[in-house]
């Protein structure tokens, strides 16, 4: 029997390789693929809904859907795996496998919780959108679960760095998983003519959720997608930013303040595969591999602080000089301060000597942990926000290792806030985005109340669980 024989015998399921694409005019075509295996160590997924038959249900259908998360949830599994550290595993509240839920409501939404992934629908111009049949989504939230697992100390962080950085992460998971896909690498070489800075199929996040949400809301995401990892914007400290604004500006919401680090990692990208030996698809799926496996040995090690930016893209620099002689220096050096995630007297800082020096702390690092590992407890006054009782934030404050930090847009290196303003502006945030839920019992007469049906309360206010008055809780990654 020859391969092509052997092939043809293998069960497939037809998926979108990365997004339905927003219509009419940029819709893409259903591919066939392997039937998915969902039980992938060491992140076995699983789906609520029941497994249809491999029919080859084509786009609009329920068995379409499921097949679609199936392979995207798989290939994000596979992507993480081989990159994370022995051991890791789903954060302890997820259980043994991660499990996605295909239709949890009507909304142009999905979330990562530590109950799973919920994907919702909803029909905009006579289109059903369902968040489930875009790969990206789905990758996408896996990508927070998969960040949850190596840094639980994130979930109730108050810091809008910290969260900006899950939704980054969220995003590379998207474009890493589809750099596995040969036919999209080659395709993306072909869009771009290897220029991987530029707008593609690779940078273009989401697109058809995109479509859906700017028919409703223009300028509240980018006009061809959701996100575009092809960016150019420059880092500000967040407390500086305002809480909201639209998508061609900078503001202080993990989404739009995720584009920063995201842009960078598309660069960084770029940088590698342009020394790889071939520049052909081969050698821009080992560059996702790189840049990938530089990331999580970062966020692993890296530590909770205010600009943790910064001491993330250190500890990817330390990690590249580690595990590959620092041949990826000057890409990485580049990228970050392109985006002025790092100064230039900081990314300069990063030399072989000082890692070495530093390298007994690094490789002790370890993923998990407890959620409260290095956070230092904020306590404010709750009147001051309509609540009755004091109100704790978990502030970052773990010891910094790099004593670096991003480009003030006037010339050298900026301060980084303290912890306490940190978490008061990121909750000052919060409320004016209509984001925290409030309990009747827990609000005075002056409680600020969001009265939209809509928007969905990423978090909540519940007593402490440890001494006395209230707490700020997450709900959810959204």
């Amino acid at each position: 029997m020859t391969v092509q024989q052997q092939q043809a015998m293998i069960p497939t399921v037809l998926v979108y390789e990365d997004d339905p694409g927003f219509p009419p005019t940029h819709v893409n075509m259903p591919v066939p693929h392997p039937v998915p295996q969902l039980d992938t160590q060491p992140f076995p997924t699983a789906i609520a809904e029941p497994a249809p038959q491999p029919d080859s249900a084509g786009p609009g259908t329920e068995a379409f859907r499921y097949w679609v998360a199936a392979d995207a949830l798989s290939r994000a599994s596979r992507t993480w795996g081989p990159l994370v550290p022995s051991g890791t595993q789903w954060h302890p509240m997820v259980g043994r496998a991660l499990t996605a839920h295909l239709n949890a409501g009507d909304d142009l939404n999905a979330f990562y919780n530590r109950r799973g992934l919920f994907f919702f629908r909803h029909t905009v111009a006579g289109v059903t959108v369902a968040a489930c049949e875009s790969s990206e989504v789905v990758e996408h939230e896996t990508g927070h679960a998969v960040l949850d697992a190596l840094r639980p100390q994130l979930f109730n962080m108050a810091s809008a760095e910290a969260d900006a950085l899950h939704e980054a992460f969220g995003d590379i998971s998207s474009l890493l998983s589809s750099l596995r896909l040969e036919s999209l690498r080659t395709a993306v070489l072909a869009e771009t003519q290897g220029d991987l800075e530029l707008s593609s199929r690779l940078s273009r996040v989401a697109e058809q959720l995109g479509w859906a949400i700017r028919q409703g809301h223009p300028s509240a995401v980018d006009p061809d997608c959701l996100r575009n990892l092809s960016n150019s914007f420059f880092y500000t400290d967040p407390v500086h930013l305002p809480p909201s604004g639209p998508a061609n500006a900078l503001s202080s919401e993990p989404h739009s303040f995720s584009r920063v680090f995201s842009g960078a990692f598309l660069k960084v990208v770029a940088g590698i595969f342009h020394m790889q030996d071939l520049q052909d698809q081969a050698g821009l799926g080992a560059a996702g591999e790189i840049a990938g496996q530089l990331l999580v040995d970062a966020v692993v090690a890296a530590p909770v602080v205010s600009g943790y930016y910064a001491q993330i893209a250190g500890h990817m620099i330390a990690a590249d000089q580690r595990r590959n002689g620092g041949r990826y220096s000057q890409a990485l050096r580049s990228a970050f301060i392109r985006h002025g995630i790092l100064s230039m007297e900081a990314a300069a800082s990063i030399t072989g000597p000082e890692v070495a020096r530093r390298s007994a702390g690094i490789t002790e690092a370890m993923p998990g942990g407890a959620d409260d590992q290095g956070m230092t407890p904020v306590t404010i006054q709750g009147t001051m926000y309509g609540i009755t009782q004091p109100l704790t934030l978990a502030a970052p404050a773990e010891e910094r290792r790099f004593g670096i930090a991003g480009s003030d847009p006037a010339g050298g290196t900026v301060r980084p806030a303290d912890p306490e303003r940190v978490a008061t502006s990121y909750l000052e945030d919060l409320f004016r985005r209509g984001r925290v839920h409030v309990p009747e019992e827990h609000r005075s007469d002056a409680a600020f109340v969001d009265v939209s049906p809509t928007r969905l309360k990423t978090h909540e206010i519940a007593r402490a669980t440890t001494g006395e008055g209230l707490a700020l809780i997450r709900r959810c990654f959204d």
